[in-house]
């Protein structure tokens, strides 16, 4: 098992704790991908690939609107989250595990939407690797279809590789949560530790680490380019009231 693996499997039962609300961010994200599916010429009618889906976070609020969703993840661990997630929230969504370099030995069906948000591209650690994923994307994509993912703004964080992330500080009916990061870094890459605190009847504590590396919008969008991609664009959180730029890639 990687370290990838390890880091979402350690995390998946705790992985909502990142969120005030993660039941209302699922309804509130599906409403921004479903206008950037619309604009595109997308409906409830295309087939959508969430190939990082984690707990289900985007998936289940876009089968909630009525798409076709079928999700996707390398951890074991969050696939167990996701589906019971699916069914608590009343949504049919298949699930299969696969890593998102080689969805080919997964899936034999293109799809019109292939999505990855939270950061997931990233994971990947050289240009190398990263190049592998986005030509398994592509490859899983239809004819005129679209990815739709979403990074962090490495451009601007490449500037000053800051050390940490602000806290998140949620009230909860027990007392508090708070949730940070700290980035330690080596080159454009870095090693993030998630630190998950609650402080409600009993102090908890709890600590996650992974590798990401700075990935730069241009990097991505010539891979696209690259890998059958006709058209590129960025839609950054003033246009779209998502928290991370967004990459939208028409094959």
């Amino acid at each position: 098992m990687n370290i990838i693996q390890s880091f979402y499997d350690n995390m998946a039962s705790q992985y909502d704790k990142l969120f005030q609300d993660w039941e209302a961010t699922t309804k509130e994200q599906a409403v921004i991908l479903d206008s950037i599916f619309r604009h595109h010429g997308f409906d409830t009618s295309a087939s959508v690939l969430d190939c990082a889906c984690g707990i289900g976070t985007q998936a289940i609020g876009l089968a909630a609107v009525g798409y076709d969703v079928t999700g996707s993840d390398i951890s074991e661990g969050e696939l167990v989250e996701a589906k019971a997630r699916a069914e608590s929230n009343g949504v049919t969504i298949q699930f299969e595990h696969a890593d998102f370099c080689c969805l080919d030995q997964t899936f034999d069906k293109k799809f019109d939407i292939v999505i990855a948000m939270d950061n997931a591209l990233p994971h990947m650690l050289t240009s190398a690797d990263l190049s592998s994923a986005i030509k398994s994307i592509v490859g899983q994509m239809a004819d005129g279809g679209m990815f739709v993912g979403s990074i962090r703004d490495y451009d601007a964080l490449l500037e000053s590789k800051p050390l940490y992330s602000p806290p998140y500080i949620h009230r909860t009916s027990r007392g508090k949560r708070v949730s940070f990061q700290t980035w330690d870094w080596n080159g454009d890459t870095y090693r993030l530790v998630q630190y998950i605190i609650d402080d409600e009847d009993t102090l908890e504590i709890s600590k996650f680490e992974c590798d990401y590396r700075a990935t730069r919008r241009g990097e991505m969008t010539e891979l696209f380019k690259k890998h059958g991609c006709n058209e590129v664009i960025w839609l950054f959180p003033e246009e779209t009231g998502f928290y991370q730029p967004i990459v939208v890639a028409k094959k």
